[in-house]
């Protein structure tokens, strides 16, 4: 054989195996994805499977009982007593059978129970009913997401009148407030069913379902909590809403009244995408940067000028003596 001929072949031999090498590192690539994307599955399950031995856990966590201290009943309490320092302190409502470290914020008049923040959507609320019931995240820093608990909601807003206090801001740094009077939770027999009042504020009144003023509501007879292993008012309707949303809130119809929605990356963007929503300001398809929402007594007294002012004790375990005492 003739070398050019030699050289014809070789060239030949080598086009033809380049598309063969080519296909087969496709295909294992491909193999590749695929047993990376199972890898993400049993990863995920496993989580799900966490958090639902971590909620069966949160029901066996024994009613222990304090005995008679005399701890503060909210917030409220701690302001009057002339803490006037947002911060930590340690609570105790009435009926509550331990005690509670709760972040106060003593602004806007002082005295409000913060027991949900929305951030930086670090924190997933697309949690059980067991960890909504019990609270869960991180409630002890200023910037921390959690929500504080339906229980201890419940009896917060069971010692009396309670006012609603909703913060909300949005990518521009534009803040608006809703507020309600009258806010109740129920206890859990009645699904924590939520009760507002009247509405003031700038923010739009995103809980209108609950003040049972639309004769056409599907909730006519009061919103109850819903999560994804527990819905409240309609199981179909109230499954979709929590899936929609990845989160448990007051559910009536998806599409109203949840501001509970994960963070979006930014405005206009698809309902899949993470974001906080409050409709009624910016619409559904807006992310609003966080929501803060926080309780206090109706008739709380402001703090007359020059009425002594404590700070919040340097160890957030510290127990506070109710003011009254």
């Amino acid at each position: 054989m003739s070398v050019p001929t030699c050289v014809f072949l070789l060239q030949l031999a080598s086009s033809v195996a380049a598309p063969l090498a080519c296909e087969k590192r496709v295909a294992y690539l491909d193999a590749e994805v695929r047993s990376l994307k199972n890898v993400i599955d049993q990863q995920h399950s496993y989580i799900m499977e966490l958090q639902s031995r971590q909620s069966q856990q949160l029901l066996r966590i024994p009613n222990t009982h304090l005995g008679l201290q005399n701890l503060y009943r909210d917030c409220s309490e701690v302001y009057a007593d002339g803490n006037v320092a947002s911060g930590l302190y340690v609570i105790r409502p009435d009926g509550s059978p331990t005690e509670l470290k709760v972040y106060c914020d003593m602004n806007n008049g002082g005295g409000w129970t913060v027991f949900q923040r929305r951030k930086d959507g670090k924190e997933s609320f697309d949690r059980t009913w067991a960890e909504y019931s019990h609270g869960f995240g991180d409630s002890y820093s200023p910037d921390g997401e959690f929500w504080l608990g339906n229980q201890p909601l419940h009896l917060l807003t069971s010692q009396g009148n309670y006012d609603l206090h909703i913060n909300t801001e949005d990518l521009e740094g534009n803040q608006r407030f809703a507020e309600y009077k009258n806010f109740r939770v129920d206890d859990e027999k009645d699904q924590y069913q939520v009760h507002v009042g009247e509405y003031s504020g700038t923010a739009g009144d995103a809980l209108a379902d609950a003040r049972g003023l639309d004769p056409n509501s599907p909730c006519k007879g009061g919103i109850k909590f819903s999560t994804y292993d527990h819905p409240g008012y309609n199981e179909v309707d109230s499954q979709r809403c929590v899936r929609y949303s990845k989160s448990g809130w007051w559910f009536c119809r998806c599409g109203s009244d949840n501001e509970e929605e994960q963070h979006f990356k930014g405005p206009f963007e698809a309902m899949s995408d993470d974001g906080v929503a409050w409709y009624v300001w910016h619409g559904w398809s807006y992310a609003i940067r966080s929501v803060v929402m926080m309780v206090r007594a109706a008739d709380l007294q402001q703090l007359p000028p020059g009425a002594e002012q404590r700070a919040p004790p340097l160890d957030p375990t510290m127990v506070h003596p109710r003011y009254d005492q």
